[in-house]
């Protein structure tokens, strides 16, 4: 291990034999005492049976006793159990050994590429970029994936949601986004998702090419803990590569995962279940997760996607609904294009960017504006086109529409491996649109 990492870990280290005791222990809380602790400072177990440790965290605490949230499973811990206080807090080991590697939400490495040694230390909560120091999102940041280039145009800091119902597409998007995006950092967070689909997105999606990327992962099968703070430490890796004044992609699957396991923590503590069960602390999380993205002064910036699954398409969904108050512009995908099979399948009538009009050219814009009602036209008289029902020359812009029906379909189907520029996809559009 370098002497510096070394160093930094003695440094956050505390050398005292200071401990509390666990006096209850159920599936999802441990109750302990005899240790002066704070609201969100993590805690280590030790059992007296083997010598084995977990994490936990301090989630309440009354006049005599805390109760502690544990990261792993606690089968083997018992009352009477040993809690030592973690005086360093709750931080991860940041640097550029993170690039091209898999890590948990604690940076431990889980690609069998052996240690990371990283000699500088990151909070995972952090307040989001204050207001006034957030910078003007003036500058396009291309994709590669020319729907959303040429008609949901992105800037550079700017927070997007992509919305999609089970089996849509949302992963071939996201490695579409990965591999095409204009960015010299990528980080992915792959939260409460299932252990097979980590290699899958890996070897499939993204090709195997991990260069300049760091991939943070909390399977399903990880306590609701990790799934939470898994989110908030891949911020925070994305949050060191930003104040080194590097542009940031920041992609994070899902957002839905991620309130779920809120949902499990806030209701083992008693708070009341509101919409579909989720507490208040999970809807009041998004905003602390969220804002952490952005541009800001002085600095790099961070361009945010995160997934959001909707159930049975459901836009209004609680998490739905939250998330799209909060983000700069969504994303929907479509399963009924899916079904015509058009990929990828974003439904752009459902979909908006705030950002994109002070970020396009006139020209451009105005060819965004034009497909979005020329294709308005061909979704409303879809049937009547189909049955042979309307006569042409009964109206010029319909007639438009329908004449450049196939070039629109084509300008939104792209393959998962094609690969194009924020430039080519506004030149083929204001092209087709002439």
């Amino acid at each position: 291990m370098p002497l510096k990492s070394l160093k930094e870990r003695i440094r956050n280290t505390e050398l005292t034999l200071s401990f509390g005791q666990v006096v209850k222990i159920s599936s999802t809380i441990i109750v302990a005492r005899c240790l002066h602790v704070s609201i969100g400072d993590t805690v280590t177990l030790v059992s007296q049976t083997d010598g084995s440790t977990t994490l936990g965290m301090v989630t309440e605490i009354d006049a005599t006793q805390f109760f502690i949230s544990p990261f792993s499973f606690i089968e083997g811990f018992r009352v009477g159990d040993k809690v030592y206080l973690n005086q360093g807090g709750m931080s991860i080991p940041v640097g550029e050994a993170m690039l091209g590697r898999v890590v948990d939400p604690f940076m431990n490495p889980i690609d069998d590429k052996g240690a990371l040694y990283c000699h500088r230390a990151s909070p995972i909560m952090k307040p989001p970029i204050a207001a006034m120091r957030r910078g003007m999102i003036d500058e396009a940041f291309g994709v590669g994936v020319k729907t959303i280039d040429g008609l949901l145009s992105c800037g550079k800091g700017q927070k997007l949601g992509i919305f999609a119902g089970s089996g849509v597409g949302k992963s071939t998007l996201m490695g579409m986004i990965v591999r095409g995006a204009d960015a010299p950092i990528k980080v992915v967070a792959l939260i409460g998702e299932r252990g097979r689909e980590v290699p899958e997105f890996i070897e499939k999606n993204l090709g195997g090419n991990l260069e300049n990327t760091v991939i943070i992962v909390a399977t399903s099968d990880d306590s609701p803990l990790m799934r939470k703070y898994g989110a908030f430490s891949a911020m925070s890796v994305a949050e060191y590569f930003k104040d080194q004044g590097r542009d940031v992609l920041f992609m994070m699957d899902s957002v839905t995962r991620f309130a779920m396991a809120q949902r499990e923590i806030g209701l083992a503590l008693g708070e009341p279940p509101t919409s579909k069960g989720y507490p208040p602390s999970a809807l009041t999380l998004l905003p602390q997760l969220m804002e952490r993205a952005g541009k800001e002064e002085g600095k790099g910036s961070i361009t945010a996607f995160f997934t959001i699954l909707v159930e049975g398409d459901d836009l209004s969904d609680p998490i739905a609904d939250q998330s799209r108050s909060i983000l700069d512009g969504h994303i929907v995908l479509s399963r009924e294009l899916t079904d015509f099979g058009i990929y990828p399948p974003i439904h752009i009538l459902n979909s908006a960017s705030r950002i994109m009009n002070d970020i396009i050219t006139p020209e451009h814009f105005e060819a965004a504006r034009k497909f979005r009602r020329l294709y308005t036209l061909l979704k409303e008289n879809e049937m009547l086109i189909r049955i042979g029902a309307y006569t042409k020359g009964s109206d010029k812009e319909l007639d438009e529409a329908i004449a450049k029906k196939a070039a629109m379909e084509k300008f939104m189907q792209q393959g998962a491996t094609f690969k194009t520029t924020f430039d080519d996809a506004r030149a083929l559009l204001i092209d087709i649109m002439r």
